[in-house]
């Protein structure tokens, strides 16, 4: 009996060491199913503005978004963003498997506010707001400020093309827009945790 209790403990210990540790766990984060549980306003989430990120453990960006969109698309969860050319952190979502959007309490309107207007070219944001970046198990940057984290894994990329424009809408849209046009990013939500 205490051969197999000591192989048993053992094997538990084995485990631990082989499981990734959940940052999200140790930051306050609880995992949630998006299908079951996600009870915002899709067609008002995005205005809110979240927080998109992407990079790896030795560099990323982010950026705060207003463009967005949630739903099914090929048969998976998907959660879509759209970026414009000349922002920083699109270098790193055309590098990136995976994507984070984040939520921030309304309070926290000053890392919205600061992520939306610097540029990351020009020093480290999160560090000048003193975020705190962690990491998933997929190595997903995030901030552990943060309320809410989606993790998506990129199915699609590609920018707009103006020739398939429709309405006046997108064309007035860049008719004087020095960013450039936007990139979309289709991402399946793989991940997604909340406090």
């Amino acid at each position: 009996m205490m051969k197999r209790t000591v192989i048993t403990s053992l094997t538990a210990i084995m485990m631990m060491a082989v499981t990734p540790a959940f940052a999200q766990e140790e930051n306050g984060f609880k995992k949630f199913n998006v299908r079951e549980a996600f009870t915002e306003n899709g067609f008002q989430w995005f205005h809110d503005a979240e927080l998109l990120a992407a990079g790896d453990k030795e560099k990323s960006n982010a950026m705060t978004i207003g463009w967005g969109g949630i739903g099914t698309l090929w048969g998976r969860t998907a959660l879509t963003v759209y970026v414009a050319e000349k922002r920083y952190t699109k270098e790193f979502l055309d590098k990136a498997e995976y994507f984070t959007v984040m939520v921030f309490d309304v309070k926290d309107s000053k890392v919205l506010n600061y992520m939306g207007y610097n540029s990351g070219r020009d020093g480290d944001k999160a560090q000048a707001l003193g975020l705190h970046t962690a990491y998933t198990a997929n190595g997903t940057p995030y901030y552990t400020e943060a309320t809410m984290v989606i993790e998506c894994k990129i199915m699609y990329a590609a920018p707009f093309d103006p020739q398939y424009f429709k309405s006046d809408a997108p064309k007035k849209m860049y008719a004087n827009f020095p960013a450039g046009i936007h990139s979309m990013y289709i991402g399946e939500v793989v991940n997604a945790w909340k406090k």
